[in-house]
């Protein structure tokens, strides 16, 4: 069975929602030129970010409010003998306590083929972090008192945390299972594997491994829960209110209808936050004890336990290629771990060497392992990543190996066709090719190529290095060699899709109200939103309100991820935004006399066809100030099109390695992404320049690291020991270069994603320019100065 069957699901559901939408509208023809989308503006909602008045999840403070802390196992594998809360409940404060014995708390979690693997509070606890008990108190420091006073015997169990452990004949099961393994390898192949390498003139093979990486958002995991009678409300920081709703419902026995989920402003998710944790239904199971409300927010060295990750994965890529770059075969084995629960550990890896380049014989392997650590989650653009570090520094090899410019090797096996979905279709556009060639002018790429032998920088890195933080002197620049390198990727999502229903409403003072259900992350989606709406109704940006993602107020869509927001929801807002423009021109018409499909709306006044046609502000329009309010409904419809629509990127790196030091400084980067229509140059820019420093985390420093020897614990448990990347760690000014080839197809806003796929190819980039400073490819990331010297003396 092909793994990717689904898209055969969602064609017939898309047929569905298409039968039963209305016939009667026809689709909106594309922007042409535009007044307002496109524009690189600022945020309608910058004032509220930086100003601090803006109101995030965790500053919302209500009367009588208690708060939560969480007990959790401090053993990779172990199980809970004896939970003994006495003395906590004793302590001054201490308002309620659960644990696995309470009344309601043994509710099932994580969902498996033949049933929930765990509970809510379980005695058999499968990495550190799991919980084990919860306590709600008056203070933060007195439920943090009273976690210390609960006495928990624990039976330590064998532990595996890392794959090899996990697979190893003598290890202890982490699920109830026989093995480690979880199900079969995942098998996709087209053409014949053996032929592809039998016609190779060159094949090229290696083993790859990228670290496990944590989503580590500014703002914490957590929620406040409220009941009023038997109706729930949780604030909670989330990339989608209605899954968290349907979550919470579903764990606590209510009707959907009885749940209430608000997501303010929010500091970040990067897919952490696409459904709510464990963690909300503890806050209502206390909320519900106590009658009060209940704060429940994780620390930061528990969110890096026990909230997710990016599951590391090891890859062996095989390529064969003519004389000419010409691939006849790519095999392409890989294998990870999702932890303790999660069979995702390689979901999405093998998408780029199935998809990216045009290879007539291709198979791949995916290998999915249980082990005891916290269980992943999707983070930005899942599996794609792991599987571009991999096959793009492959075929930097090949390249080598042919005596090719690594951009031409990619060139020569540009494909128009989706040779990963049944049937073949054609990219609704595809602009790798202008991505590579536009990225490589911009760069400079053939004159940093000939910029000679290693250590001379380019002219270019020189102002780079004079504008940023120079640190050293001649010494330091004795040491160091100069690199170039560059990548590819293309994201598997990214074309967006029903559901989303939106609600504009024009109020008869000419402002807008927009009623939409996605969350904002932080990328902008509320601006952008805003904008569509400007644009077809004329509407100044500063009179236009957007409401906040709330269950109870706005309109279902799914979460805010896989970059599907703006292609799901532009469309819909444009269609909510045109009914009623229709409307309001239908009104405008009758009033002046005149056919509606001759009038238009301009700066707020509707104008008549030809010099000196009928002109009438919105707020003249008689109807509209008796009415009150214009009310439009949009829906995301399906797409009809039948092709495939994918986002695609290629990015270019220069760094400099200390080869005394091993350090590595990324002096400059060039970024091009096609992405469909730019819907605002600004917050398009920030998305790629966010894209790149995540890439150079996992290039560099991200890496999560256990104990595999004495107690399987975490060792990077803070933001001192795990090392996300720093202003000093990226280029000073990255450049984002946008490839617009006006699709007209994709949707009606002509817009795909763009958080997913400018990560996907940022890492591998690094790793090449790296090798091709020191001369050798450091095949495991991050790229610390300790592999770099490493690496050297290897070489040597």
């Amino acid at each position: 069975m092909n793994p990717y069957d689904e898209f055969d699901l969602e064609a017939g559901l898309d047929a569905a929602i298409a039968a039963a939408a209305e016939p009667d509208v026809p689709a909106p023809p594309p922007w042409r030129e535009t007044r307002v989308v496109g524009k690189p503006l600022p945020r309608i909602d910058a004032y509220e970010r930086v100003s601090g008045t803006a109101v995030y999840a965790s500053d919302v403070i209500l009367a009588g409010m208690l708060h939560a802390a969480v007990l959790r196992c401090p053993h990779a594998h172990a199980r809970v003998t004896r939970v003994d809360a006495t003395r906590a409940r004793r302590m001054p404060g201490v308002r309620a306590v659960l644990t696995p014995d309470s009344p309601g708390a043994d509710i099932p979690w994580y969902g498996g083929q033949k049933g929930p693997l765990s509970r809510l509070l379980d005695r058999h606890c499968r990495f550190q972090g799991e919980e084990v008990a919860a306590v709600a108190a008056d203070t933060p420091y007195q439920a943090h008192d009273a976690l210390a006073a609960i006495t928990v015997e624990y039976e330590v169990l064998p532990f595996a945390v890392s794959i090899d452990a996990a697979l190893d004949k003598n290890a202890t099961p982490v699920l109830d299972g026989p093995g480690n393994r979880a199900g079969d390898p995942r098998v996709v192949e087209r053409g014949d594997i053996a032929s592809g390498f039998a016609a190779a003139d060159v094949v090229v093979e290696e083993t790859y491994s990228t670290a496990t990486e944590i989503h580590v958002p500014i703002e914490l995991h957590g929620c406040v829960a409220k009941w009023d009678g038997p109706s729930l409300t949780v604030w909670d920081s989330l990339q989608g209110v209605f899954p968290a709703q349907a979550t919470l419902a579903r764990a606590l026995g209510l009707p959907i209808a009885r749940v209430r989920v608000i997501g303010p402003y929010m500091g970040g998710g990067f897919g952490a936050k696409l459904d709510t944790g464990k963690y909300a239904v503890i806050a209502a199971l206390l909320a519900r004890e106590t009658g009060r409300p209940v704060r429940l927010f994780m620390t930061r060295e528990d969110t890096i336990t026990s909230i997710g990750n990016r599951p590391g994965v090891k890859s062996t890529v095989k390529i064969g290629a003519t004389r000419d770059g010409t691939l006849t075969a790519i095999e392409f084995r890989c294998i990870g771990s999702g932890g303790a629960y999660s069979a995702g550990g390689t979901g999405g890896v093998d998408w780029q060497p199935l998809d990216l380049y045009r290879c007539p014989n291709v198979r791949t392997v995916s290998e999915n392992v249980f082990m005891n650590a916290g269980p992943e989650r999707p983070f930005r653009a899942p599996g794609h990543p792991q599987g571009a570090w991999a096959l793009e520094q492959a075929l930097d090899t090949l390249a080598s190996r042919l005596n090719m410019d690594p951009v031409a090797l990619r060139l020569q096996n540009f494909t128009e066709v989706s040779q990963a979905r049944p049937g073949q279709p054609r990219y609704s556009t595809t602009g790798l090719r202008e991505c590579l060639t536009e990225g490589a002018r911009t760069f400079g790429w053939d004159d940093a190529r000939k910029a000679g032998q290693r250590g001379a920088l380019t002219a270019s890195a020189r102002g780079a290095e004079r504008g940023g933080a120079v640190r050293g002197g001649a010494e330091r620049h004795a040491a160091e060699r100069r690199g170039v390198g560059m990548a590819a990727g293309m994201w598997r999502g990214g074309a967006g899709g029903p559901p989303s229903t939106i609600i504009v409403r024009l109020l008869a003072d000419g402002s807008a109200n927009l009623n939409m259900g996605a969350s904002d992350l932080g990328t902008g989606t509320k601006t952008v939103m805003a904008m569509v709406v400007a644009e077809e109704l004329g509407v100044p940006l500063e009179r236009i309100s957007v409401e906040h993602a709330d269950t109870g107020t706005t309109q279902y869509t799914g979460p805010s991820g896989g970059s599907k927001t703006v292609p799901t929801e532009a469309p819909a807002v444009r269609a909510a935004a045109l009914a009623v423009k229709r409307e309001l021109l239908a009104l405008a018409g009758a009033q002046l006399q005149v056919d509606p499909a001759t009038l238009s709306i301009e700066q707020g006044a509707i104008v008549g066809a030809g010099e000196g046609g009928p002109r009438l502000k919105v707020t003249e329009v008689q109807a509209l100030r008796r009415r009150g309010v214009l009310v439009g409904v949009g829906i995301r419809e399906p797409d009809t099109h039948g092709l495939a629509v994918n986002p695609f990127g290629a990015h270019f790196a220069e760094v400099s390695v200390n080869t005394r030091t091993g350090e590595v400084r990324v002096l400059r980067y060039v970024a091009a992404q096609e992405s469909g229509r730019v819907m605002n140059l600004l917050t398009y820019r920030n998305q790629v320049v966010g894209a790149v420093t995540q890439g150079a985390g996992l290039a560099l420093t991200e890496e999560r690291v256990l104990d595999e020897v004495h107690r399987g614990r975490v060792l990077t448990r803070n933001l001192y020991e795990y090392k996300v990347p720093t202003a000093l760690d990226v280029p000073p000014a990255p450049e984002c270069v946008a490839i617009d080839p006006h699709d007209e197809v994709c949707n009606t806003a002509g817009a795909k994603g763009l958080g997913e796929p400018a990560l996907i190819p940022s890492a591998a980039a690094i790793a090449n320019a790296v090798a091709d400073a020191i001369g050798v490819h450091i095949v495991d990331s991050p790229i610390t100065p300790a592999r770099v010297l490493e690496a050297l003396a290897r070489r040597s």
